[in-house]
């Protein structure tokens, strides 16, 4: 009888041994900063086919090709139901054409033509979110092909242009001057002080828009806000 307890009790500790060998192993494995022991890393194969990302300068565009023409076909198939024949838009579905000139007016219309600063920008939406049933459900071909449709009912390309990774990045958008890429705002208001700072207790956080004119006297709750 004692030996059989000996033995088990030889057991349990070998058992006890490799369990904390298990747990030392795998805490030094955790100790890498953001890894919680799960999941493998992606390879480039699944590296590649999540990274679908179009830059402004063409960066991401993939191989193929699209004309206009074709272009026309398949936007009658798979976009014409909601944005309409030639991008007026159909019911509450935004329009893809026309606007020029409105974005200073009382009801602007930010069209592609009209708004979009890059042609790439638009393939890469078309691609991504297109169609509106089955996004990313396009191969590169029809997504050129409808890129080079939409610039053209813009009057932005003729219609023997032919979209692809070298001349898309080159079409040159309406819009494309009217951006200010490098955003003129300060973070803050308040001004770097080293000396003669505001005193910290008259410095007050106020929770009210109330006499800012920044919303209308009755929308909302925010108006009604009391300040702390």
């Amino acid at each position: 009888m004692s030996s059989f307890l000996d033995r088990a009790a030889m057991r349990l500790a070998v058992i006890a041994a490799t369990a904390s060998l298990a747990a030392v192993a795998w805490a030094g494995e955790t100790q890498k900063p953001g890894y919680y022991g799960y999941g493998t890393a992606p390879t480039p194969a699944q590296v590649v086919g999540w990274a679908i990302g179009v830059r402004p300068d063409g960066q991401g565009l993939p191989p193929g090709s699209g004309s206009v023409s074709k272009g026309a076909d398949i936007y009658a198939d798979q976009c014409a139901a909601c944005h309409g024949t030639f991008g007026e838009g159909e019911g509450r579905y935004p329009k893809l054409a026309g606007g020029e000139g409105t974005l200073r007016a009382e009801r602007p219309e930010p069209t592609v033509g009209s708004y979009w600063p890059f042609a790439t920008t638009l393939f890469d939406y078309i691609n991504r979110a297109m169609p509106f049933p089955s996004p990313h459900a396009l191969p590169a071909d029809d997504v050129y092909a409808i890129t080079a449709y939409v610039l053209n009912i813009n009057n932005i390309v003729g219609n023997d242009f032919v979209a692809d990774l070298n001349s898309l990045p080159k079409a040159k958008m309406p819009n494309r001057d009217s951006f200010i890429w490098n955003d003129p705002r300060p973070d803050t208001s308040a001004k770097e002080c080293m000396k003669n700072c505001a005193d910290p207790k008259k410095i007050k956080i106020e929770s009210t828009a109330e006499g800012k004119d920044l919303t209308p006297r009755t929308t909302g709750p925010l108006d009604e806000m009391k300040p702390k």
